[in-house]
């Protein structure tokens, strides 16, 4: 069975919307909502048929598809800058000192301040491989796609990059921290909050969120416990974050009290891995597993394949040749797998 990332196209709606219903909630970037969805893909259509080398407000939405089906199983999406139609609103974790001589006391208080300091960065997001698929890489696949799209497109992202992990959702599909926070302000259930945010934007955060800073130690304890973790579905993910270069740095969602990771974009390990070589051969029989990936914007492609790498020529397998539709001397970029 093979399996390739490809940009998405107006037909793949139906597919987006049903692997949308099993998301579960907190999933911002990938809303249950039709016409969300279809504008997700004209936006996307829109990037994609852009030709301009310049850093703009787009989306990029890839999807990984079923060779043999043509069905799709998963999908990612690239956000070239953020905070440009509205504010990129985070909350940032800060510690405030304090002492008292006539006490002889220190006392430190953790602090969630309401920023807007990740505003322009380019973002990694909306990764989700319908359950059933949850094995053989290929959520690798799809969130290290994304680099290598990066690397191929690198003057349409800006100097960093940050990605979004979904925070702690109980059985009920609510949030703790949408609870003891946000939830004591705007009068809506997080489910509300989070639907509503997918399909108008965040503007009403600006409206009606309270811009004084919060102090952890006020809050109850299910809502001060979860800041900045991820939801346990989302840990592997968290840990791959980790291997390609981003840490966490404070900064957690405004929603559901998730980490947000942060990177230098040229730092990414496989946007610095990632090289354009010449294809000799597509015939090795024998070599190192990778990611392979080829073509520009609308005509981008990546699988995994067998690659063996001599100077500015690589040689791959006939199967990832094939998925990539390529043959000797095109372009296919690589990182080790």
């Amino acid at each position: 069975m093979s399996f390739v990332i490809r940009p998405s196209r107006e037909d793949d709606l139906e597919h987006l919307y049903e692997m949308a219903k099993l998301t579960g909630g907190g999933f911002t970037n990938l809303p249950a909502d039709r016409d969300a969805l279809n504008g997700k893909l004209e936006k996307s259509a829109k990037a994609f048929a852009n030709t301009e080398d310049a850093l703009t407000d787009e989306t990029f939405l890839l999807v990984l598809e079923n060779t043999e089906t043509g069905a799709v199983r998963g999908t990612c999406q690239l956000m070239t800058q953020v905070g440009q139609q509205w504010p990129f609103y985070s909350y940032r974790l800060n510690t405030l000192t304090q002492y008292s001589q006539e006490l002889d006391r220190t006392v430190r208080a953790e602090m969630l301040h309401l920023v807007t300091d990740l505003e322009g960065c380019s973002e990694v997001g909306g990764l989700f491989l319908h359950p059933n698929e949850r094995a053989g890489g290929l959520g690798l696949l799809l969130a290290r796609s994304r680099y290598l799209f990066i690397a191929m497109h690198r003057a349409r992202f800006a100097e960093r990059v940050l990605a979004e992990l979904r925070g702690i959702i109980d059985d009920r599909g609510g949030s703790p921290f949408w609870d003891g926070v946000a939830g004591r302000f705007f009068g809506m259930t997080f489910q509300e909050a989070d639907y509503f945010n997918a399909i108008n934007g965040n503007q009403f955060i600006a409206d009606l969120m309270p811009k004084h800073p919060v102090y952890v130690a006020m809050l109850d304890d299910d809502a001060r416990e979860v800041i900045g973790l991820p939801h346990p579905t989302g840990r592997a993910a968290m840990k791959m974050l980790e291997n390609e270069g981003f840490r966490f740095e404070g900064y957690v969602d405004i929603f559901d009290g998730g980490p947000t990771m942060l990177a230098r974009t040229d730092d990414v390990v496989s946007v610095a891995d990632a090289n354009p070589l010449t294809l000799g051969s597509a015939a090795l029989d024998s070599g190192e597993r990778a990611l392979l990936a080829t073509g520009h914007l609308t005509d981008f492609r990546c699988c995994y394949g067998t690659r063996s790498v001599d100077g500015d020529s690589i040689a791959i397998d006939p199967a990832g040749a094939e998925t990539l539709r390529v043959g000797e001397g095109d372009t296919v970029w690589s990182v080790a797998k």
